[in-house]
């Protein structure tokens, strides 16, 4: 790979391939680790790459399997330290607060940032990509290797699933 085609990449796409992370892991510093390891793949990988999607769609893919493979590396080593955990029905979480958690002052969006982590690990993809990084629907059926139809059902159910949680916390909050 050239190096200008790297500072292309990095400098286009860098900020919205760290941000995916950061809401898929919460956790900044890792989010930055697996940044530069979806850049290292990248760089391994250019000269195949066909271009039959975007750069940008491209990359969502190297770093959503870069976290993908994170975490099932992370859930192997705890499965040894946890024999009670149940993996096949249990969500894999971070107790760390993102960014954004941190600096967002409206209670919507914190509301909404909360009921996200209820949602399905494949929910939180298509929302993140989606509504987070602006991402088409074909542009997240790219990046997670799913049909478009997959993509569509999966945030319908997900936004669903939000608005049943945001409508139950405010009956809860008029209580």
């Amino acid at each position: 790979m050239d190096e200008a085609v790297f500072h292309h990449l990095y400098e286009t796409y860098h900020r919205d391939v760290f941000n995916f992370l950061t809401y898929l892991t919460k956790d900044r510093q890792l989010a930055e680790d697996l940044s530069h390891e979806v850049y290292v793949k990248a760089i391994r990988a250019y000269s195949s790459f066909e271009r039959r999607s975007s750069e940008k769609t491209w990359l969502f893919s190297i770093a959503k399997n870069v976290a993908v493979d994170h975490f099932r590396k992370t859930t192997v080593r705890k499965r040894h330290a946890d024999r009670f955990f149940d993996w096949d029905t249990m969500e894999i979480e971070s107790d760390k607060k993102t960014p954004e958690q941190w600096a967002v002052e409206s209670e919507e969006i914190r509301t909404v940032l909360r009921l996200l982590d209820d949602c399905t690990t494949d929910q939180r993809l298509v929302l993140i990509m989606r509504y987070m990084n602006d991402l088409t629907i074909a542009e997240t059926a790219a990046s997670l290797e799913w049909s478009e139809g997959k993509v569509k059902t999966t945030q319908h159910r997900a936004l669903k699933r939000l608005r049943n949680q945001m409508a139950a916390a405010d009956r809860e909050e008029d209580r």
